[in-house]
């Protein structure tokens, strides 16, 4: 059984806490929080502290806190005799480099307190300082998922740069695209098909292939009838993209 303590109490702590919870041989021992702040979304059996001096002894210490405060925090663990990882994708291992063994778990989704999250199929990258913590590691996120990657810091920092592209970018648009359909008058609904078909397709296609539209194909009528239609930021991404993707195709401007 891996004794594990979870300091932190975000969205990724929340989800992992579940996870832990449900792996037959993890046994959360104790979590961390500074505050009460979303005591609602976890198990009320799980013994809390807001002390960092009274934290159990464990296997494992996942923190699952802001990026930047990972470092600060971090040196207040050097008391501690276990493995300790963070759970960030854009900050490097070094940044634990001031205690006795660390490493990394970094669960490749993005997280919501209120979407339930089955983490038997998500990606975990995983880095340990020292090869000899790669096996606890590897049992631990064993449990909770069947896809496990060993990437070091300087890819995991590049597979956190193509994240924000494929998921924060992406979702971007889809709120653009709402704005566009509640100042028009018209229900977001009708565009859920189409973006759960786009998620869908690049599953078993290459989204090179996947690409479609005005742009790939393209079509300056259109393409200049879009531009009319909108002002400000929205027209400058609209512009951006557009001739990003012409260029992608190799396809000349005239």
């Amino acid at each position: 059984m891996i004794k594990v303590v979870l300091l932190g109490a975000g969205n990724v702590a929340i989800h992992l806490a579940k996870a832990f919870d449900k792996a037959k041989n993890i046994n959360l021992v104790q979590r961390y929080s500074l505050s009460n702040t979303n005591d609602g979304y976890f198990d009320g059996s799980i013994p809390t502290t807001h002390d960092i001096s009274t934290i159990y002894k464990a296997d494992i210490y996942v923190i699952a806190i802001t990026d930047d405060a990972i470092s600060t925090f971090s040196d207040q663990l050097n008391h501690i005799d276990g493995l300790i990882v963070h759970t960030s994708g854009s900050i490097p291992l070094t940044v634990l480099k001031n205690l006795s063994r660390s490493g990394v778990l970094y669960p490749v989704q993005t997280f919501s307190k209120e979407q339930e999250i089955n983490f038997d199929h998500i990606p975990i990258a995983i880095e340990t300082a020292d090869e000899k913590d790669m096996d606890l590691l590897k049992s631990l996120v064993g449990s909770i998922s069947n896809k496990i990657f060993e990437i070091n810091s300087l890819q995991r920092e590049k597979l956190h740069l193509a994240a924000v592209f494929a998921n924060n970018f992406s979702n971007y648009m889809f709120t653009i695209s709402r704005e566009i359909c509640k100042v028009n008058n018209i229900p977001f609904d009708i565009l859920k098909p189409l973006i759960y078909e786009t998620a869908k397709k690049v599953q078993t296609l290459n989204p090179i292939q996947a690409q479609t539209g005005p742009a790939k194909r393209n079509n300056k009528e259109v393409i200049e009838k879009h531009l009319s239609q909108l002002n400000g930021e929205q027209k400058e991404i609209y512009n951006l993209v557009t001739r990003s993707i012409i260029k992608k195709y190799n396809q000349k401007e005239k």
